[in-house]
């Protein structure tokens, strides 16, 4: 079976080890063998947790090995566990427990590297968007083919991915975890207004805002806009009810998706019909609540 076939199956499928013998094995590696991966997909690493690991693997050792491939001189290029080797250094060890796979060259390295970092959910909200832009962009994938990779859900990586329309600096902010990753998809209605989207962080920095409570801070300075009249003239001017038009449902499917930041669908049944609205986790069901009882 091809690593092309399996990715997204979890790290054990991405490659095969270089012998059967090898499936369950590792073996300790002088750390000075290893070269960071050139294509890493974290790129900040909080220095307090890190030291905090490096404590934990001073006194109790690296409990998961990395994954490496071989490289040339007898050393060795890291595709997963960068955070682990980093703490390692800090705490002077000398040699790391490691898995040796099999790799199809650089291109196909940095796919494993990412697919693996996303799936540990090793990394932070900015982090992973940049990384499912990555798979876009430079594996020619569909938003459809890397949610099956990494065991999302479509509307998932959309959802992410749309956090870097937000301004650099407020994805330090949520990269740094200042504000939250629910905060910047509230922040996303007002991206267009910078003066105003610097007050609303302020706020949330200096008040401790709730996602909820941003929601209506937001809410009342950016409401929506009124809904479309759902009635269609007649010749004469009257106006008499009607099945809503495909175009219609586009636009309030638009409408509600830009206000409600999540995936929205309107499912036509003659005369009636039904509202479908996507919620991906407790938090963002509360968030929806509030933003429907106001």
């Amino acid at each position: 079976m091809s690593s092309k076939n399996v990715l997204g199956r979890g790290v054990g499928a991405l490659l095969p080890l270089e012998s059967p013998e090898e499936e369950s094995k590792f073996f300790m590696c002088d750390i000075d063998k290893i070269s960071p991966n050139p294509n890493q997909p974290r790129s900040y690493f909080d220095a307090e947790k890190l030291q905090e690991l490096a404590d934990s693997i001073r006194e109790k050792g690296i409990i998961q090995p990395l994954l490496v491939t071989r490289s040339h001189g007898n050393r060795y290029h890291l595709i997963a566990g960068e955070r682990r080797l980093r703490a390692a250094r800090m705490a002077e060890c000398e040699e790391v427990p490691v898995v040796v796979m099999d790799s199809g060259g650089a291109e196909e390295s940095l796919e494993l590297a990412l697919i693996e970092n996303i799936q540990r959910h090793d990394l932070n909200p900015i982090e992973e968007a940049m990384a499912y832009g990555r798979l876009i962009n430079d594996f020619n994938l569909t938003q459809e083919e890397v949610a099956r990779k990494v065991g999302r859900q479509r509307s998932t990586i959309t959802n992410v991915i749309r956090l870097l329309s937000l301004p650099q600096s407020l994805q330090d902010d949520i990269a740094q975890g200042i504000i939250s990753e629910g905060h910047g998809r509230v922040l996303l209605r007002v991206k267009d207004h910078p003066e105003q989207i610097q007050a609303i962080r302020e706020k949330i920095v200096d008040e401790g805002l709730s996602v909820r409570a941003t929601e209506r801070l937001c809410g009342k300075k950016y409401p929506a806009p009124p809904p479309p009249h759902s009635r269609q003239q007649t010749s004469n001017g009257d106006q008499t009810p009607a099945e809503l038009s495909h175009s219609y449902r586009a636009a309030l499917t638009t409408q509600l998706t830009n206000q409600l930041n999540t995936k929205v669908r309107i499912i036509q049944q003659g005369q009636r019909g039904k509202l479908e609205i996507e919620y991906y986790s407790s938090d963002d069901l509360d968030r929806l609540v509030g933003l429907l009882s106001r």
